[in-house]
């Protein structure tokens, strides 16, 4: 797989954006694939090349960041931008000067948007697009029409092939290609955990001096346990002699360097019964299967664990191929006091669509409680209501309800 360059589904709209954008930032996690989208747009168009995992280039773009943008060519693709906080302002001022389309592709391993001051420079000037992982579709090369197809109802009744264990090891597989590149499940564990070990020694040191740097591997290792659960704060500063504040200011860090993400309630405000704390994810599953020491055989044995993981799993899936869509596209979770629950709303159009996730083989009209509620309290908005589970038959369950097999979220449907 090392050399195998997979379609991005985001590279037909980064390519929209630099026809009438001066500056269009690719942002994701390390080692997700930005570098080489940006690359294969850029030799394509021309632009030089620069990264900033070059401490020389560091160290030049800091002494003088006004003279490093002015020195460089017309287009130029500049990587790991975070690294130079300080080239925002000079990037803004040359494309005052100069407002051409297409001028600078950026790539950013840490998220801007959560720095105002960075964000806000670059307003009017700079389209921001988000790079995931690789998807399960974009590895089958299929493209994808679950997200179309829960907004339109159109699951037919029909038959699959059961994914069975292969499911447990796509989950602990992950989606980063250099993981994905190494030949045993081992070796892809081995790269996982050295990617934590770098992002908290390089990444996060990068962006903020913290006295207890040893405690983020723990503390993300504590919270791949709760992935698909509602943040408790209190749970995950236990272990630790930190305060809850503290706590929370390095769950932030480690969601600006996209290794965790936080997933908000859905709500309306004439709704008083609903829960609003969010739910926590992994940027990847691999990541989480790694920091809890999980197999694919031992996550199929771990029942709890397959449970979490595999929402986890829809859930980034869903994200990444809400990159290819046109309109924008919201993820948010749905919990009411009674204890009815959906783990992925998705909001696009105005419209709602609610997605139950089960790793069972079979799916029974009680795994759709939680969906019945949110059709209630969506009312006219609501769309569809899905149960994905890793069974044979896709098939509907009352207006605007289906059963479908997890494995139609990357195969073509009919």
């Amino acid at each position: 797989m090392a050399d195998t360059l997979y379609p991005r589904f985001v590279l037909p709209r980064l390519k929209e954006a630099l026809g009438d954008t001066p500056v269009v930032l690719i942002h994701g996690p390390r080692q997700c694939g930005k570098t080489t989208l940006a690359r294969q747009v850029g030799d394509a168009g021309d632009y030089i090349y620069i990264t900033f995992d070059d401490d020389v280039a560091v160290a030049a773009a800091n002494a003088d960041p006004i003279g490093f943008v002015d020195d460089l060519p017309e287009r130029a693709v500049l990587d790991e931008v975070q690294r130079v906080p300080g080239l925002f302002t000079a990037i803004k001022r040359a494309v005052d000067r100069r407002r051409t389309p297409g001028r600078f592709i950026l790539t950013g391993s840490a998220n801007v948007l959560l720095v105002p001051k960075i964000a806000d420079s670059l307003a009017g000037r700079m389209e921001i697009l988000r790079l995931h992982p690789l998807s399960q579709a974009e590895l089958s090369r299929t493209g994808s029409q679950f997200l179309d197809s829960v907004f339109g109802g159109a699951f037919r009744n029909r038959r699959w092939e059961r994914l069975g264990s292969g499911l447990a090891e796509r989950i602990v597989a992950g989606g980063f290609p250099a993981a994905l590149a190494r030949d045993s499940s081992r070796r892809r564990t081995a790269w996982y955990r050295d990617y934590v070990e770098t992002i908290v020694q390089r990444d996060v040191r990068d962006l903020a001096r913290i006295s207890a740097l040893e405690a983020l591997p723990r503390l993300l290792t504590f919270a791949a346990a709760q992935t698909a659960r509602l943040i408790n704060v209190a749970d995950l500063a236990a272990p630790f002699q930190l305060s809850r504040p503290t706590i929370r200011d390095y769950l932030t860090l480690l969601e600006r360097v996209f290794m965790l993400e936080q997933l908000p309630a859905w709500h309306m405000n004439r709704l008083s019964r609903l829960i609003k704390t969010p739910k926590l994810h992994l940027v990847d599953t691999g990541v989480t299967a790694a920091l809890l020491g999980l197999d694919a055989t031992g996550l199929t044995q771990d029942r709890p664990a397959l449970g979490q993981l595999l929402e986890s799993f829809v859930f980034q899936e869903l994200r990444r191929q809400a990159g290819a869509q046109d309109e924008p596209v919201a993820f948010h979770h749905f919990r009411d006091k009674d204890g009815a629950e959906v783990d992925v709303v998705i909001e696009r159009g105005g419209r709602v669509a609610g997605i139950e996730v089960k790793a069972a083989a079979t799916a029974t009209a009680a795994d759709f409680r939680g969906l019945r509620k949110l059709q209630a309290a969506a009312g006219k908005r609501f769309a569809n209501g899905v149960v994905l589970y890793d069974g044979e038959t896709s098939a509907g369950f009352g207006e605007g309800m289906y059963a479908v097999p997890i494995r139609a979220l990357w195969e073509k449907l009919p």
